[in-house]
């Protein structure tokens, strides 16, 4: 499965340094299958989308990912590939940026043709530009903000629960980032999601920010001293107040660290679908690997 990463640091622009897998020779002991691409998306100090992505066609085209890349900004989305839809290309690699927004996605749909019927009918002119079920949920949620008036959340909840009642799913766990606010969605429980609030951090009491898996590493000197929120696939240290997002259930956080929670979609899946559902492909690419925090 795809790894995510997202990083809230609040109102003041903060340094962090991301590695988005560790040395190839050792990962190819520690995986199955090797990534696809990686990404990370920042906004900068003036509120300023960045993206800085790579597909990686071939296990030797990996040093994008292992040397370090130093971002400053406010809001952070880093994303680990393994490809389920669409070739590897830079179009095809998250994150995405739409409006403005930022967004990756961690899991798998079919029904594409409805989907894509559907952005016909809601009018996505121009936002889908590679070949991925992530870009096209994307373009829905982006169709329902815009048809909600700017309403970040109430265009994501819409176009989730369009989703969870007209496509087969297995899973479609999101971040979604502006310079203010960010957005994270469990669905349904098939994929973990944690979330660490440490915006309630005095200044004096942060922790050191030195978080790592076998796939992402971050690390920021500025957050050891300020507030944050955290969103990531697996537990990325041994703090206590790490927690999984339950299934269905939505975490907005704005410019003032404050967390917002709640489930927006209690039920499963009106067409869930079960590992045995997906192709040999498919299933691969959702292997888990257990967390490597030292």
């Amino acid at each position: 499965m795809c790894r995510l990463f997202g990083l809230h640091a609040g109102t003041d622009v903060c340094t962090a340094t991301f590695w988005l897998l560790d040395a190839p020779d050792s990962l190819a002991e520690q995986s199955r299958r090797n990534p696809d691409g990686t990404g990370l998306g920042v906004f900068d100090e003036r509120g300023r989308p960045q993206l800085d992505k790579q597909p990686m066609a071939a296990w030797e085209d990996a040093a994008f990912a292992t040397e370090a890349h130093e971002m400053t900004g406010t809001t952070f989305i880093v994303h680990v590939r393994y490809a389920t839809t669409g070739s590897l290309d830079v179009r095809n690699t998250h994150p995405f940026l739409q409006d403005g927004r930022i967004f990756a996605h961690n899991g798998v749909l079919e029904g594409l043709d409805v989907l894509d019927e559907r952005l016909r009918e809601v009018g996505t002119d121009g936002l889908v530009l590679g070949d991925t079920d992530s870009e096209r949920v994307f373009a829905l949620i982006t169709a329902s903000i815009r048809a909600l008036d700017g309403d970040v959340t109430a265009g994501l909840a819409d176009a989730m629960k369009w989703l969870a009642a007209n496509v087969p799913l297995y899973a479609v766990n999101v971040l979604l980032s502006t310079a203010t606010d960010m957005w994270a969605l469990r669905y349904p429980e098939t994929h973990a999601l944690y979330v660490l609030d440490r915006s309630g951090d005095a200044p004096t009491q942060a922790p050191k920010f030195d978080m790592r898996t076998k796939r992402i590493h971050a690390r920021s000197e500025h957050l050891c001293t300020r507030p944050s929120v955290v969103f990531a696939t697996e537990r990325m240290d041994d703090d206590p107040r790490w927690r999984p997002l339950e299934p269905g259930e939505l975490v907005h956080v704005d410019a003032a660290l404050r967390v917002d929670r709640s489930v927006i979609l209690p039920d499963p899946p009106a067409h869930l679908m079960r590992r045995e559902d997906l192709s040999a492909p498919v299933e691969e690419s959702q292997h888990v690997l257990p967390s490597a925090r030292r």
